[in-house]
C-alpha cells in the first residue's frame, strides 16, 4: 500500500482521538475529582463523603448512591485553585482536539481521492493531505499538554490541602480518566507524526507538507535548456570557422 492510500495508521489515530476526547468530556462532567471524607464518632450517625467536581458537588452517606446534597451552582463558587484552572483548561483542550479531529477526515479524503499525479498549483499549498495530518498532530499534542498539566497538579494540590487543613482530602477517579485521555492525545499525535515523516516527500523542506510524488519526479520546476543546465538563461556562443 502506497502513501497515497488511506493507511491504517491515520484511521487508528482518528479513532484514538475520538476516544480521548470522549474521555476528556467524561472527566469534565464527572463530580469525582476530589473527595472530602467526614468521619463521625457517633454510632447513630453515618460517615459523610463530599464529592467535588468541576461544576457540581455531591454529598453522600457511606453505602448510599443518592446525593444528600447536590449543588449545581458549585462552578460559580469554586474555592480550590486547581479545579478553577481545570474549568478553563479541559474545555479548551477539548476544543483544540475537536479541531484536530476535523482535520483528520479532511486529510484522509484528500489522500484517498486525489490524483496520482501532483498538481503544480497545489505544490506550495499548506492545506493538503500531509499538511492536514501534520497540523492535526500538532493540535493533538497541544491539547494533551493543556489537559495533562493541570490534571497532574491535582495530586500536588491535594497534598497542599491536607497539610493546610486536615488529612481528609483525596483525589478520585476522574483524575485518572483525564490523565489517560491526555495520554491518548499524545499517542494520537505521535502516530500522525510517524505517518507524516514516513509518507512525506523527502526532497521538500521538512516543515512544508507537499504532496508525495513518484520517485521519478524530483522537481516541479520547468526543466532548463540542454545548452546550459545550470542556468535558466540560454547563451548562444558563435563558432567562428576559417575558410581554407
Amino acid at each position: 500500500m502506497g502513501c497515497r492510500d488511506v493507511h491504517a495508521a491515520t484511521v487508528l489515530s482518528f479513532l484514538c482521538g475520538i476516544a480521548s476526547v470522549a474521555g476528556l468530556f467524561a472527566g469534565t462532567l464527572l463530580p469525582n475529582w476530589r473527595k472530602l471524607r467526614l468521619i463521625t464518632f457517633n454510632r447513630n450517625e453515618k460517615n459523610l463523603t463530599v464529592y467535588t467536581g468541576l461544576w457540581v458537588k455531591c454529598a453522600r452517606y457511606d453505602g448510599s448512591s443518592d446525593c444528600l446534597m447536590y449543588d449545581t451552582t458549585w462552578y460559580s463558587s469554586v474555592d480550590q485553585l486547581d479545579l478553577c484552572v481545570l474549568q478553563f483548561a479541559l474545555p479548551l483542550s477539548m476544543l483544540i482536539a475537536m479541531g484536530a479531529l476535523l482535520l483528520c477526515p479532511i486529510g484522509m479524503c484528500n489522500t484517498a481521492f486525489r490524483s496520482s499525479v501532483p498538481n503544480i498549483k497545489l505544490a506550495k499549498c499548506l492545506v493538503n493531505s500531509a499538511g492536514c495530518h501534520l497540523v492535526a498532530g500538532l493540535l493533538f499534542f497541544l491539547a494533551g499538554t493543556v489537559s495533562l498539566s493541570p490534571s497532574i497538579w491535582v495530586f500536588f494540590y491535594n497534598i497542599h490541602l491536607n497539610k493546610k487543613f486536615e488529612p481528609v482530602f483525596s483525589f478520585d477517579y476522574a483524575v485518572y480518566i483525564t490523565i489517560a485521555s491526555a495520554g491518548g492525545l499524545f499517542m494520537t499525535s505521535i502516530i500522525l507524526f510517524i505517518w507524516y515523516c514516513t509518507c512525506k516527500a523527502l526532497p521538500s523542506p521538512f516543515w512544508q507538507p507537499l504532496y508525495s510524488h513518484p520517485p521519478s519526479m524530483h522537481t516541479y520546476s520547468q526543466p532548463y535548456s540542454a545548452r546550459s543546465p545550470l542556468s535558466a538563461i540560454e547563451i548562444d556562443i558563435p563558432v567562428v570557422s576559417h575558410a581554407t
